[in-house]
């Protein structure tokens, strides 16, 4: 553990202001004296640093610690596209833009910030809001890092999507346009206000065309009516011997051959996860009990790493079911680069970030660590959660979501950075906006050449994959 002087002097949270300077308008104005030191068209610069190590070294270090059996299933979803390959290569550009001009202005930094991160889902309140929905390797970090991602991100949707190559320009651009405009406006807000702030659904549909939001308005509906009781539980679950057990669906979900000990070591940590939670939802938790835990594997980023599943019944006839997914959390591909985390635990570092930066978040989110010593953070699965398909967005849809996105973004940074710093150094002009845009065109062309070098080595044999259906 670290003593307090030397938490002072990591990433954490409590230095992300500098209280020295307290009138908005005076840190404003140290913002503008940063763009003169780092001139906002610097951020339109990329190239490779010259000791930049090959990708798949970067990829190859991640993999350690990983389940090795599902390392093809990994490289395998890498392997569909470069927006693909740039959803699990976190790792590679944090090293990248750890080479980039920044600013040094810190805020909690979502660390993988691309276009599929972004989501919608129901608050406590069942209200429907848009926010960032992934935290894996959230960090205190600078603000330009997760804007350039997103919008590198944008550009290869635009690529894969066989649009213009304006457009990916278009959308990246108008990304940080609304990044520097909400941040403007946060600025000039209250602090409770900034955090009471969020982007609910009928702002994403307000922001979409006649047809994509008759599409978007389509999953909100399917998602509302996929409740857990109703279609998750008989869809997920089957009964062996009068008792409920995850249904096992290979290679994606399953139960390990020893997995009385696995069960064991979950049960022993969920304890540990309750008492990460408020009294209220520790009490919720207690109607409950754990039944069965099986792996299952999610995303890209996160495949080979401990991610589970776990139902639990309300004990008697009712058999009302709760699903919980147990994610293992690992160090931020962040800290090799902005400090290491405040927290001993790094589950505990994701549910942190995740509070920090989203408007609501689910009441079930805490934390564990196992008797193997590794550490967890914990949420509820698929709670009215709805999952956006860039792979069907036009140029319309794609500006629209990147303008959204952009905002949503801007309004996380808000809520632990320094707004009126931020914003005296964005400025009024087109200039950030277009030195972001020129940046996702230079990147996407790194990330192109990166999907190369993994395409050479599984023609080679070098990497296996597997291939799933679509």
């Amino acid at each position: 553990m670290k003593s307090d002087d030397e938490n002072k002097m990591t990433s954490g949270s409590a230095l992300l202001h500098d209280n020295t300077i307290t009138p908005k308008d005076d840190r404003r104005a140290r913002g503008k004296v940063l763009s003169g030191k780092i001139p906002r068209k610097l951020h339109g610069e990329w190239k490779p640093d010259v000791n930049r190590p090959n990708p798949l070294e970067i990829l190859s270090t991640s993999d350690q610690g990983r389940i090795p059996e599902l390392a093809p299933i990994r490289y395998g979803r890498m392997s569909r596209s470069p927006f693909t390959f740039l959803r699990g290569a976190a790792a590679i550009m944090a090293y990248d833009l750890s080479t980039s001009p920044t600013t040094e202005v810190n805020v909690q930094a979502c660390g993988d910030c691309h276009a599929l991160n972004f989501g919608a889902f129901a608050t406590p309140e069942r209200k429907i809001v848009f926010d960032i929905n992934d935290f894996d390797e959230t960090l205190p970090g600078p603000w330009e890092w997760d804007l350039k991602r997103l919008a590198a991100s944008l550009m290869l949707i635009a690529r894969d999507n066989e649009l213009k190559e304006k457009v990916g320009s278009v959308a990246a651009e108008s990304a940080a346009r609304a990044y520097r405009e909400h941040m403007e406006k946060y600025s000039h807000m209250a602090i409770f206000d900034v955090w009471y702030a969020n982007f609910d659904w009928q702002s994403v549909l307000d922001q979409a065309d006649t047809g994509a939001r008759k599409s978007l308005q389509s999953q909100l509906k399917k998602a509302q009516k996929k409740s857990i009781a109703g279609y998750y539980f008989p869809k997920m679950t089957e009964n062996r011997g009068g008792t409920h057990v995850i249904k096992d669906s290979p290679p994606l979900i399953f139960h390990l051959e020893d997995n009385e000990k696995f069960f064991q070591e979950m049960k022993e940590g969920l304890d540990l996860y309750r008492q990460s939670l408020q009294e209220d939802r520790q009490r919720l938790l207690e109607r409950y009990k754990l039944i069965d835990v099986a792996i299952k594997v999610v995303g890209i980023g996160s495949v080979g790493t401990t991610c589970a599943v776990a139902l639990l019944l309300s004990p008697g006839s009712d058999d009302e079911p709760m699903f919980l997914q147990l994610k293992e959390a690992r160090a931020s591909v962040l800290e090799d680069y902005s400090g290491a985390s405040q927290y001993e635990n790094h589950g505990q570092r994701v549910v942190a970030g995740q509070r920090i930066m989203q408007s609501a978040s689910d009441i079930c989110l805490g934390w564990m660590k196992l008797t193997n010593g590794k550490h967890f953070y914990v949420r509820q699965l698929r709670d009215t959660k709805i999952k956006f398909l860039p792979e069907e967005w036009d140029a319309n849809q794609l500006i629209a979501m990147a303008e959204v996105m952009g905002g949503v973004l801007a309004r996380a940074h808000a809520r632990s950075g320094d707004s009126a710093v931020i914003s005296g150094y964005l400025g009024n002009s087109e200039e950030f906006d277009l030195a972001i845009a020129e940046f996702a065109r230079r990147y996407a062309d790194q990330s192109e050449r990166d999907f190369a070098v993994l395409e050479q080595a599984i023609a080679a044999g070098k990497i296996k994959i597997t291939v799933e259906a679509d």
